[in-house]
């Protein structure tokens, strides 16, 4: 590593010297793009840090974000940085209660918020958390009579800190100067999937390094433009859209709002794009219905473009050999529909994609591989500072997450635990010498929980985690998030969630997708009052039976996992919500709880019981707390013997 490049300081010092002119971060704001270059970014992270450093911010502290991607939030992680502080991003979305906690652990003293709404849910947590000094805001609509003696308005923060810098010009050069490769940089909660969240704690050489890799394994120049539109509490974009920027130089793009990103997108048109599965899910079902919508004509040329593209588009990509007829076929489908859908999508200038997270359909994954666009899957997590795993060009795979990228060893405990040892790897859990000594041993290993093994080829495929992998009564293997994610390959399945553990049977739970189902309902002529309404009706058990059945025929075939199948299921009358506890702020299902709290549908299933009446409280976004109750049907679906399939084909 460059050692006069080795803190983001550093990084940002060089940008605003070799790149000042150019942008590094642009933002919507009532539907105009505004740009802050390389030079106006770092001068104001500089005047921020200045007002800080007066303010009392010292190395070694704490100072949290709270709020979307913004420029100004950026800013405040870069001016945190600079002094040898901390950053500590929360997500945005969270209840005052859950950001009470990561405040309290890390004892974050200053906090940047974006608006009244995050404000709010800290003047609410405040008597909790003795600790913060201040809260600086950084919209201030519908604040004007606030008068609590913690808030300041960023905008007089920044004039502070310009007065300062321009007193003394030299002093926050040398400040960042002091900084070390492995002092602290940021702080990331983990999303408490099983329990209390823990702060990872990886420092600016762990996070660069990684960034650095991963940017030249993908050619990334300064050229190269990123949209930032997820929480950047998740070191997945924070990754994206702060450390590969900061290393490489290239801009972030601040959409406006959840609701106008993919009219940003188009408007940008980013060349380098990370989704979860999910993001990648909802385009695929917004591309089907509105084919599900167009003229016969018109969706019969989609329909033949598209098998075509499944049949030759991810070689065509992979730069394989193609006959001369499937080529020019595959050059005509491109202008008229390929090249349109891109552009439709926001990604006609895309180069590269990941997607990583959870697991992707292999459906969902050639899909927009065959189209043209060069989504990969990546393996990492927050404790690796994310690159661990990446798919080469030429070698997509839906069934693996590549092999190890520079500078990254696996191994495997016979339990078949994935082990990684790597520059990457974070520091501490923050106050929680128990946990980091259990999760990283005394030769450096990172024990990740996740079970999986190398293929012949070098490509890490995962099973599960470790502590869900278990065993049916028979003794035979029992993987949960394996089957969830076969069933929620079905675009009809947003969630499922699997339980079997040392039980003869494996039964689900099942959450409808409420717009591809409901569109499928509108395309049958069948009226519906809401999702408890549509979850109940008999078609559409039958139509998510059917997709369990297809998924039981694929397990069938799979001799670890042929007793798997699931046998009995039922459709959730709630969408599962992170506000009401059942999901992470990361979307992960938390499958303990679902099963503790809705324990006498898990005990329906399992007693064939064919309804049962639930009722459920549940969390609205204004904070109000409801009840809602519904009869949930409990059904049988049809397993399959490997003979039958085999005598079938």
């Amino acid at each position: 590593m460059n050692m006069e490049m080795d803190t983001f300081p550093k990084l940002l010092m060089h940008h605003m010297q070799v790149r000042g002119g150019s942008p590094a971060i642009r933002e919507k704001k009532h539907g105009i793009w505004k740009t802050l270059t390389w030079q106006q970014f770092g001068n104001e992270v500089t005047a921020i840090a200045a007002a800080l450093h007066a303010e009392g911010v010292k190395r070694g502290d704490h100072v949290a974000m709270l709020g979307d991607n913004r420029p100004r939030l950026y800013v405040a992680m870069a001016a945190a940085q600079w002094l040898g502080a901390i950053a500590v991003p929360l997500y945005q979305d969270a209840a005052a209660s859950e950001i009470a906690f990561p405040i309290q652990n890390a004892n974050v003293s200053h906090i940047f918020a974006e608006n009244q709404e995050q404000v709010d849910k800290l003047l609410e947590i405040i008597p909790q958390c003795p600790s913060v000094q201040r809260i600086y805001f950084d919209n201030d609509r519908g604040m004007r009579h606030y008068e609590q003696v913690q808030l300041e308005d960023y905008k007089e923060l920044l004039q502070k800190g310009m007065t300062l810098v321009s007193a003394n010009p030299r002093a926050m050069a040398l400040e960042a100067s002091n900084g070390q490769s492995n002092d602290p940089a940021s702080m990331f909660f983990t999303s408490g999937t099983t329990g209390t969240p823990k702060g990872v704690v990886l420092t600016h050489g762990a996070m660069i390094d990684r960034a650095r890799v991963a940017s030249e394994l993908e050619g990334l120049t300064d050229q190269d433009v990123a949209i930032a539109y997820l929480p950047p509490a998740w070191i997945g974009q924070n990754i994206f859209s702060y450390a590969q920027p900061m290393v490489v130089g290239y801009c972030i793009c601040c959409p406006e709002s959840s609701e106008t990103m993919m009219s940003d997108m188009r408007e940008i048109g980013p060349t380098y794009f990370f989704a979860p599965p999910r993001v990648l899910e909802a385009l695929l079902t917004q591309v089907t219905i509105r084919m599900e919508d167009a003229s016969k004509l018109k969706k019969s040329v989609f329909d033949y473009c598209i098998d075509l593209a499944r049949r030759i588009g991810p070689a065509v990509i992979d730069g394989k050999p193609v006959s001369a007829t499937d080529r020019m076929a595959y050059k005509l489908a491109d202008k008229l529909v390929y090249g349109p859908l891109r552009d439709v999508l926001g990604m006609g200038k895309l180069r590269v994609a990941y997607t990583a997270g959870e697991a992707i359909g292999p459906d969902l994954l050639m899909f927009f591989r065959s189209i043209g666009l060069n989504v990969k899957q990546l393996y990492g997590s927050t404790e690796t500072s994310v690159f661990v795993c990446v798919q080469p060009d030429g070698q997509v795979k839906p069934d693996t997450v590549g092999p190890a990228v520079k500078g990254v060893e696996l191994k495997f405990t016979p339990q078949r635990e994935l082990l990684i040892r790597s520059p990457g790897l974070f520091l501490e859990y923050y106050k929680n010498p128990q946990a980091t000594s259990d999760a990283k041993d005394s030769e450096g290993w990172f024990h990740t929980g996740d079970a999986g093994y190398l293929g012949e080829d070098g490509h890490l495929r995962i099973i599960d985690r470790v502590k869900d992998v278990g065993s049916l009564l028979d003794g035979t293997l029992f993987a949960p998030k394996y089957i969830e994610n076969k069933l929620k390959f079905f675009p009809y399945i947003k969630e499922a969630v699997a339980f079997g553990q040392g039980t003869a049977q494996v039964c689900v739970f099942i959450n409808i997708d409420m717009e591809a189902v409901g569109n499928w309902a509108d395309k049958n002529n069948m009226s519906y009052t809401g999702h408890i309404d549509l979850a109940s009706r008999p078609e559409v058990y039958k139509l998510i039976r059917e997709c369990i059945e297809k998924a039981n025929a694929e397990l069938a075939m799979e001799p670890t996992l042929a007793n798997s199948q699931v046998h009995r299921f039922l459709i959730l009358h709630k969408e599962l919500d992170a506000d009401d506890g059942e999901l992470t702020r990361t979307r992960k299902v938390r499958r303990g709880f679902i099963g503790d709290r809705y324990k006498v549908l898990v005990d329906g299933l399992y007693n064939g019981l064919e309804s049962v009446r639930v009722d459920a409280e549940v969390r609205y976004e204004d904070g109000r707390v409801g009840q809602i109750s519904a009869d949930v049907k409990l059904q049988n679906a049809r397993t399959f013997a490997p003979s039958q399939l085999k005598k079938a084909a």
